[in-house]
């Protein structure tokens, strides 16, 4: 359940809304809601702020023939978000779109149409769509280290966990972060690509090692995972640092999206980005200077770096990101985390990280 402070606020901005639409309607008028372009169209790099930020532009939604089944679509699920917040209660993405098979014809005929709305009315109302009630299918990743995390039952019990103490496995990120609280004395926050690697650090309890937090981020990281980390990195002052494959994926979309945010989720960059993220690893440079076993490039792999170098406003706003995504692209190589097994399989904890974390000047911003 989300915090009774976010839950207020959240309905508050519903009932602005609706309050503005009926106005409209005693003038006279068309009622209509302004909601932000979600697209890099319209936002641009903020090098001060760290994060992509809107450029302004705006659609309107208003109640004419060709807009009639989105708007009342819309205004249906605003209700629907203003009811869970009401009854404190939430609802999957999947299970809101087939509570809309109640709404006549406003009723959704595919679930992606229903997940846009969702994502509109959260860039309209300035609320993450977890505020508003609304959880994803998946969950978040897994984490373990020095942290204890306080839950609550619904009937408000306390519930701590220790995650140090979960034995071979870890804990699992719930899909809605925000009711959480903190507790840890840890250093930093290593955010690793793959769940193989993960659980090779785990294993060899890495994070006793270093005093570190270990998250898996599982690919491109959720967004309960990126709300995650970035409230042990604003709240706890935890830096973070990122430990993905050396290729344009790992770089250019998971990487990326956790430092800065993504295209589809511009509107939210400054919820869900963590702007003092450093990339440790592996790096271009790390393919040549340990003479790691590669894989060519893919065509898409060398299209998606050509893309990011020219048309990334991240990318040209760092030098040295520029200067890694040449050298790969001069190198025509990319490699995985797992390639440092070459040096034995306790390598990666011993001597690789240890190494890296002890020279950010070989870090990527």
């Amino acid at each position: 359940m989300i915090s009774s402070k976010a839950r207020e606020k959240a309905k508050r901005k519903i009932i602005e809304v609706a309050n503005s639409m009926y106005d409209l309607i005693l003038k006279g008028k068309r009622p209509k809601l302004k909601i932000p372009i979600r697209s890099l169209s319209n936002a641009k790099f903020d090098r001060e702020k760290g994060t992509f930020v809107l450029l302004g532009k705006e659609k309107e939604r208003t109640l004419t023939v060709n807009q009639a089944k989105v708007f009342a679509q819309t205004i249906k699920m605003m209700e629907f978000a203003k009811e869970l917040l009401d009854n404190n209660d939430f609802s999957t993405l999947r299970e809101a779109y087939y509570v809309s098979k109640n709404w006549g014809e406003a009723r959704f005929d595919d679930q992606q149409p229903s997940n846009e709305v969702i994502e509109d009315l959260e860039a309209a109302l300035g609320c993450l769509r977890e505020e508003l009630g609304f959880i994803p299918e998946e969950d978040g990743s897994a984490v373990v280290g020095p942290l204890k995390i306080v839950d609550r039952t619904v009937e408000g019990e306390e519930l701590k966990v220790d995650c140090r103490k979960l034995g071979s496995g870890a804990y699992n990120i719930p899909n809605d972060v925000t009711r959480l609280e903190f507790e840890t004395d840890a250093d930093f926050i290593l955010a690793i690509e793959t769940a193989g690697m993960f659980a090779r650090l785990n294993a060899e309890k890495f994070w006793k090692k270093k005093n570190c937090i270990l998250v898996s981020l599982k690919g491109v990281p959720a967004r309960a995972t990126r709300r995650f980390i970035k409230r042990l990195n604003e709240e706890h002052g935890l830096p973070v640092l990122v430990f993905t494959d050396g290729d344009p994926y790992g770089y250019l979309n998971i990487y990326r999206t956790l430092k800065v945010g993504s295209g589809k989720a511009v509107h939210l960059a400054e919820k869900l980005a963590v702007p003092s993220a450093r990339l440790i690893g592996v790096t271009p440079q790390d393919i040549v200077d340990y003479d790691l076993p590669t894989h060519p490039l893919k065509e898409q792999d060398i299209k998606r770096l050509k893309d990011g170098l020219k048309n990334d406003d991240f990318v040209k706003s760092f030098p040295e990101w520029q200067k890694a995504l040449n050298q790969m692209l001069m190198m025509k190589k990319r490699a995985e985390q797992q390639s440092l097994a070459k040096y034995g399989l306790k390598y990666v904890v011993n001597e690789y990280l240890p190494a890296k974390i002890e020279d950010p000047k070989s870090w990527l911003p």
